[in-house]
């Protein structure tokens, strides 16, 4: 029995994944039994939930079209051998459980909002707690459900199919793609109806009119609430799964093509499984110190946030440090030092983005201070702070990736040091995930927080409290671009180990090669890498328009609301809440489309162009340029909604200002590049890589070149 359980060890992974369900059923039994406020915070906050439900089922019709036809093309490949018969299902069920976890999240967040704004009427640490609790649900149902799906489907395969370690780890990178389809679309739809509705809320309220921020008298104030939620929530979380997944099985499979001649082949498959696990049991452990004081500063705030997540990160430091050394013995160190790589890089990301974002250090004051000469120079500022903050990632990530590569190499096994390299990397981005749970648990608080404020301002709350909520929004900016942070920085590990893997694939599928030959020379190669570095440039290109395209027709709508029905300003006359709902539900499903298709269209056409070696250039050129573009928007957004607070708070003149106005700008300019097009491009990165290891059969079949 105990040799049994020694070979099949993804049944720890499937414990750890139940406990992270349960810890997150249980956060969420705390988010409800804490009370809702009065009848008017109650009725908004049924509205916001009401709008979210009602954009998400519309969205899942949508999105069910594609993954149906995406279904019936997966099952013709497979009945003309060029897959195997688990893909297709693997797909669906991938794509199910990115959505389910982005569903869920959302489901607590919208029902947490009034919950927040009602504790924070007690004290910062309660509406802390709310808004935090709100949060780990989403964090721990996304690691939960990811580890499910994982373990599910490795078990399946095992017991009930027999089949090998190589063709398990070959069908679990393909559901992959189901997360990956899945979570862009969840992204690019979500983030353009949030910030369609954010940027004409703001427009016509804060700039025209100068009324404060989510003024009830604001008909687009309920739909910026709802976008809240289907953006950085939903979206978030069907985001963050394809990314915790992707990493986990990509190193699987990365493990079987290093260590597959050898006795370690199960091992290696093993690893990032229960360095997930650990991850998920140190998570919870962090959840419960997080806490402050009344009157704490953002500094604080955030101080209490890292205080859980650094200690979940040094703990399953440790303990993998015995992983390896269980799994592999001693002499195999240099894979502990590529999962500490990874580790330490996602820390360093998250203190570099925090520097570059928060109020409370010197780039966000300037540019809050840039206003003082106009909106001009405020945006000048942004870009070029953006610009700056892009270095260190590169920097950090580039110095991960070396050390993982090299350290690993170090292994005394006699398997080629560029697979052992590839390993190595691949693991450094599952480290860097292993605490997903908490650090997305920081993440997701964020629009639960920035819901309660709206709640407060809308139900004529005390001032105190909406002081009280903008402290957590302002931290949630800084948390946001964190998680970006993360999941960017992951994103260009995976992408590696994806590569690799359709290099692999591709080889399978073209008898009696044993190798490519991949010089930077070769014209296809050359050619590849420019459409890759170019396809973040379109892909950003299409969702900054479709921000823009339905942020005017709110715009309209709202400035034809005030126009025409008489007494809003003067508080007299209810808006038409669900007129400018509708309108951002409409314009953000349309125009979701034609991203995500490029995204599926452009490996594909590549590949039938200029071969696999062209693929290849595709995807390295994608991953550099992508990873360095969602870095910039990223930062460059969260700075400029920060130095928005910061003026609010009272510097350079306060709110009404010029600079205020300013300021406003800057944050609608900044708005669709942190949370539409810069969180979607790692997506893109990882799903271009997805849909070129399933499509690889065909690719090495037919290519004109």
């Amino acid at each position: 029995m105990l040799e049994y359980l020694l070979t099949h060890l993804y049944w720890i992974s499937m414990i750890a994944s139940i406990a992270a369900l349960v810890f997150a059923y249980c956060q969420a039994r705390i988010v409800l039994r804490s009370d809702e406020g009065n009848d008017r915070m109650k009725q908004l906050s049924r509205a916001i939930r009401t709008g979210a439900k009602a954009f998400l089922k519309r969205q899942y019709r949508t999105v069910a079209v594609f993954f149906a036809a995406m279904f019936v093309i997966v099952c013709v490949m497979a009945a003309l051998g060029k897959l195997t018969w688990y893909v297709p299902f693997a797909f669906l069920t991938g794509g199910f459980f990115s959505g389910l976890s982005g569903y869920i999240g959302m489901t607590i967040a919208t029902q947490a909002n009034d919950r927040t704004a009602c504790a924070a009427q007690k004290s910062l640490n309660d509406g802390l707690r709310v808004a935090f609790s709100a949060g780990s649900v989403m964090g721990f149902t996304v690691v939960g459900l990811g580890l499910l799906d994982t373990s599910i489907w490795y078990a399946l395969l095992d017991l009930v199919f027999h089949e090998s370690l190589s063709n398990i780890t070959a069908a679990m990178v393909t559901f992959g793609m189901g997360a990956s389809s899945m979570a862009l679309f969840a992204r690019v739809g979500g983030g353009i109806f949030t910030k369609a509705a954010d940027v004409g809320a703001d427009l016509v309220g804060k700039v025209e009119k100068g009324i404060p921020e989510d003024d009830p008298r604001n008909p687009a104030t309920i739909s910026d609430n709802v976008g809240d939620n289907v953006g950085d929530v939903a979206g978030m979380g069907a985001d963050l799964y394809e990314s915790y997944v992707g990493s986990i099985v990509s190193t699987c499979a990365l493990g079987v093509i290093a260590f597959g001649s050898t006795q370690f082949s199960f091992q290696a498959v093993a690893l990032p499984l229960l360095m997930a696990s650990v991850g998920v049991l140190f998570s919870v452990l962090g959840t419960f110190f997080v806490r402050t004081e009344e009157g704490a500063s953002q500094k604080n705030l955030l101080a209490a946030l890292r205080r859980g997540t650094n200690l979940a990160a040094i703990v399953t430091a440790v303990v993998s440090f015995g992983l390896v050394v269980w799994l592999f013995g001693i002499q195999y160190y240099g894979l502990y030092l590529a999962i500490l790589a990874g580790l330490a890089a996602g820390v360093l990301i998250g203190i570099c983005t925090e520097y570059f974002t928060s109020d409370t250090y010197r780039p966000t004051q300037k540019i809050a201070e840039s206003s003082e000469t106009g909106t001009a120079t405020l945006i000048i500022s942004g870009l070029g702070t953006g610009m700056m903050s892009t270095i260190y990632p590169i920097i950090i990530v580039g110095v991960a990736i070396l050390i993982a590569y090299f350290c690993s190499g170090l292994c005394p096994v006699d398997v080629p040091k560029s697979d052992l390299g590839l390993y190595g990397i691949s693991l450094a981005a599952v480290g860097m995930l292993s605490t997903l749970g908490i650090t997305l648990a920081t993440d997701a608080y964020g629009p639960v927080a920035d819901n309660a404020g709206g709640i407060a301002e809308m139900a004529g709350l005390d001032p105190e409290v909406r002081n009280r909520t903008d402290a957590l929004d302002s931290l949630g900016n800084t948390t946001a671009a964190t998680g970006k942070g993360f999941a960017i920085g992951s994103a260009g590990m995976t992408a590696l180990a994806l590569i690799a893997n359709f290099k692999a694939k591709l080889l399978t599928n073209m008898p009696g090669v044993t190798d490519l030959r991949l010089d930077l020379l070769d014209p296809k190669i050359l050619v590849g890498l420019f459409i890759g570095a170019c396809l973040p440039f379109l892909f950003s290109a299409l969702t900054m328009g479709a921000v823009s395209r339905a942020a005017q027709s709110v715009v309209i709508e709202v400035r034809r609301q005030f126009r025409e029905i008489k007494g809003i300003l003067e508080g007299e006359a209810e808006p038409d809440y669900a007129r400018c709902v509708d309108l951002c539900s409409k314009s953000s499903l349309h125009e979701m489309v034609l991203p995500a298709l490029v995204a599926i269209i452009a490996p594909l056409v590549t590949g039938f162009v200029l071969g696999g070696t062209g693929v290849i250039g595709m995807l390295c050129g994608c991953t550099v340029s992508g990873f360095i573009m969602a870095i910039f928007m990223a930062n460059s957004g969260g700075a400029w909604d920060n130095a928005k607070k910061y003026i609010e708070a009272g510097h350079f003149n306060g709110k009404g200002s010029d600079n205020h106005k300013s300021a406003v700008v800057g944050d609608t300019i900044g708005d669709p590049f942190k949370d539409t097009a810069g969180p979607s491009i790692n997506i893109l990165i990882k799903l271009v890589s997805m849909v070129s290891i399933v499509f690889a059969g065909l690719i090495a079949s037919f290519s004109i070149l």
